[in-house]
């Protein structure tokens, strides 16, 4: 219908990580030859925190643990009327769990190192929050430049 305000979607997901050898991988899946990150929709009494950590697991088969807050998409898209749809993105780092045991909605879950994930990853705003994850992950491993304040 023209004119018609668009229905406003709410999910969550993640960039589900481990270290192999001292080298980060993320865990990307496929969908036929779409490959992204898993997420889905907030349910009701869930928070998005909550969401990303349910939907990687069902969505990878692997168990994680929130590091930190990525950002979030914003995207619009049509499937028999118009949706607006916000992403939050959180960083997981993997604690268990195999990408054998994922679900039905996902054809093939696999680890990349982030330079591959990046260049396979089909949609550019997924580009951008495996970016953004790859710039945490190796702040992460930088000392604090000051951590003594009385050498101020």
């Amino acid at each position: 219908m023209e004119g018609q305000a668009p229905g406003r979607l709410v999910s969550a997901g993640g960039v589900i990580f481990r270290k192999v050898d001292g080298h980060v991988q993320v865990a990307l899946i496929a969908r036929g030859k779409v490959w992204g990150l898993p997420k889905g929709l907030i349910e009701q009494g869930e928070t998005a925190d909550e969401t990303a950590v349910r939907e990687v697991r069902e969505e990878t088969g692997l168990e994680g643990e929130i590091v930190g807050k990525i950002g979030e998409i914003n995207y619009n898209f049509f499937a028999g009327r118009r949706y607006f749809k916000t992403v939050f993105f959180y960083l997981i780092k993997n604690v268990g769990g195999s990408i054998r045991d994922h679900d039905s909605e996902v054809d093939r879950v696999e680890w990349f190192p982030v330079s591959e994930a990046l260049r396979i990853s089909t949609y550019a705003n997924e580009k951008r929050i495996l970016k953004k994850a790859e710039e945490m992950l190796k702040a992460e491993k930088q000392p604090p430049l000051n951590p003594r304040k009385d050498l101020l």
